[in-house]
């Protein structure tokens, strides 16, 4: 095996921190031909498909993919915008709004952000990291439950890329952060400041992204983290047991899934008499398909054809001040032991190297 050569770098070079953001990722354009290169990436994954690979390669590339990407890229054209995937702009705008904080707050710090799937890609951000000077890399997936399928797909991520890595940087990874309290004050402001503007509906749907039941037997953590985070954000807001439910949505193939299913479950409330419901997707910091689409198009046309008079959607935390204040706070604790703070001089120095990273350039 043969390792990358290690960039040129000055030996009186001042070590550089990265802050890394990772998301889900996004195909280029609402095409059959993007969506396809998206979706074989993506459903390639081992990690989120685990089925043997012979079998998963003949139907992925046999059916899937002469199929699905042409419905998906109708989905995707549904929610697309002039400055492109809803993901991709939260994400991006996301990134600055906490470089700015931890510069405000006195860290020397790069801070980029890179999709697992698509572009940019965690090897392409982490090879102009590391030209930049990046010795030391906090990786955060902004995925607040742990689950295998996504948070440790990253790791995998970032691990293969050191693999042919001949320095390779110190690495810590935050793994979940779905009882952080920031986390959890910043979805309740979000859910109390929607009732503040409108009121509050007859029931409030917590929705989060499933994953096979089999995950679950299997001891990934994610169904758990998922029902302590609703847990913690009902009691944030001071709400019982009976005012909201917890859903599982964007299933995948016949397999049984985490339940219930949210869809259905919100045509069983308006066949029960349910008026109006106001449905929160807390396992999403970003909008995107899954929420823009999935929930806000499909989920809202099933349940006022069932007979509901009212669906209002609460977007995801976005770049909500709480929210990356809340995000700043825990980059800042995990970052703790490595040497952030300067002088003016560093800190001059860390944002010329940002602004280098940014452009695509060598610092």
């Amino acid at each position: 095996m043969s390792f990358a050569p290690e960039p040129a770098r000055p030996h009186d070079q001042a070590e550089l921190t990265a802050v890394l953001l990772c998301n889900l990722g996004t195909p280029d354009a609402p095409t059959p031909s993007a969506v396809r290169r998206f979706l074989a990436e993506f459903l390639g994954d081992p990690r989120v498909v685990e089925i043997p690979r012979p079998l998963w390669w003949l139907i992925l590339h046999g059916v899937i993919l002469r199929v699905r990407p042409k419905q998906s890229a109708a989905r995707y054209a549904s929610i697309w915008t002039p400055e492109g995937s809803p993901l991709t702009t939260w994400t991006q705008v996301l990134t600055k709004r906490l470089a700015g904080n931890l510069g405000e707050r006195g860290h020397r710090v790069t801070v980029r952000s890179a999709m697992r799937y698509g572009a940019p890609s965690i090897p392409q951000v982490l090879d102009e990291l590391k030209a930049a000077g990046a010795t030391r890399v906090l990786v955060l997936p902004l995925y607040p439950q742990y689950a295998a399928s996504t948070t440790a797909s990253v790791v995998d991520a970032v691990l293969g890329w050191s693999r042919r890595i001949r320095a390779v940087p110190e690495f810590r990874f935050v793994n979940r952060f779905h009882d952080d309290p920031g986390y959890i004050a910043a979805v309740a402001r979000r859910i109390a400041d929607h009732w503040a503007a409108n009121g509050r509906a007859d029931k409030l749907v917590m929705s989060f992204h499933g994953i096979p039941k089999r995950s679950l037997t299997l001891g990934d953590p994610y169904h758990c983290e998922c029902l302590k985070t609703a847990r913690l954000v009902s009691e944030q807001l001071g709400i019982s047991a009976n005012d909201y439910l917890v859903t599982f949505q964007s299933r995948l193939g016949r397999a049984e899934w985490l339940q219930p299913y949210t869809e259905p479950t919100l045509v069983t409330l308006a066949h029960q008499g349910v008026r109006r419901v106001d449905v929160v997707c807390p396992g999403f910091t970003s909008d995107n398909l899954e929420t823009l689409e999935e929930i806000d198009q499909e989920a809202r046309t099933a349940f006022l054809k069932a007979g509901g008079a009212e669906f209002r959607y609460i977007p995801c935390l976005n770049d909500q001040p709480d929210w990356v204040r809340a995000l700043t706070a825990l980059a800042e604790r995990h970052l703790q032991g490595w040497d952030t703070r300067g002088g003016p001089d560093a800190r001059e120095l860390a944002l010329r190297r940002q602004r280098a990273v940014d452009g695509g350039a060598k610092a």
